[in-house]
This record gives structure tokens, sequence and C-alpha cells, in this order.
């Protein structure tokens, strides 16, 4: 099994130096901040960009889901694959729950109109892999996208 480490920083320089001392593992980048997330995604050698969603507040017609279609290209572009949170999903409340899945609908879309990869991202629960791909099915992941978790 490879080896992952998980990044939250909020401080780019810092994400760039952690980033140069690992370079034999595979990367997941973490931070609150979109347009960090942004130049990460354009500069840093990252393989999974994951997307938190319980701190977000949603637009007045559309829900704020920290991707879009210009981030969307950038990691086409560079590879990147798209990260879910399954630990935010399971310790959130119940209407809580229903936002973070709904943005969580609405980046699978993106995710697959632009043929990136998405992975469930857990440091607390272990789940049986056959239950994260019914769980992406029921979000609207593609079966091709499924394949992976």
């Amino acid at each position: 099994m490879e080896k992952q480490i998980l990044i939250k920083e909020n401080n780019f320089d810092k994400a760039r130096k952690i980033i140069k001392e690992n370079p034999d593992k595979t990367i997941i980048f973490s931070s609150e901040n979109d347009e960090l997330n942004r130049k990460v995604l354009e500069k840093l050698p990252i393989k999974i960009l994951l997307l938190n969603q319980s701190k977000r507040k949603d637009f007045q017609k559309q829900r704020n889901s920290g991707l879009n279609h210009v981030l969307a290209k950038i990691a086409k572009k560079n590879k990147i694959g798209s990260g879910i949170n399954f630990d935010e999903i399971i310790d959130s409340k119940e209407k809580q729950k229903s936002e973070i899945l709904e943005r969580i609908k609405q980046n699978i879309m993106l995710c697959n109109k632009n043929k990136i990869n998405m992975k469930f991202i857990s440091s607390k629960y272990k789940r049986n892999p056959y239950d994260l791909k019914s769980l992406g099915l029921i979000l609207g992941m593609p079966t091709w996208m499924t394949k992976n978790l």
C-alpha cells in the first residue's frame, strides 16, 4: 500500500516545503482558503485536493462547494484528483449533513464532466470499499469513478 500524507495548511510556502520533504508519498492537500487551493493546484505536485464542506456558506443562488469549472480544468490538466472528506459526512448533524451531501453532488457533476477521479478520504473511520462505492453511486458518481474507490 502506498504511503499517503495529508497536508492541512493555510500558508503556501509552508505547504511547498512539506511537499518537497515528502517526494515519495501520495500527497493529499486540504485548506479552508479557496485562493490557496487554486495556487496549490496550479503550482505544486499533489495527487488529491481534499475539499472540506462543513465550514462553507452557500451563495444566494448556488452552493459553495469549493470547486468550480476553472479549478476542475486546472485539476484535469495537472492530473489531480478530488477528495471527499468522509469523516465530515459522518460527524455532521442532520441539516448540515444534507448541505454537505448536496455540495458533494455538485462536485461529482463537475468532476464527471471533466473526467477527474474522486476518492473518499477518511482518517477516523474505516469503511468497507463496497459501502463507499454504494455511497458514491447514490451521490451520482458514474461507474468509471467508483471503480477506483
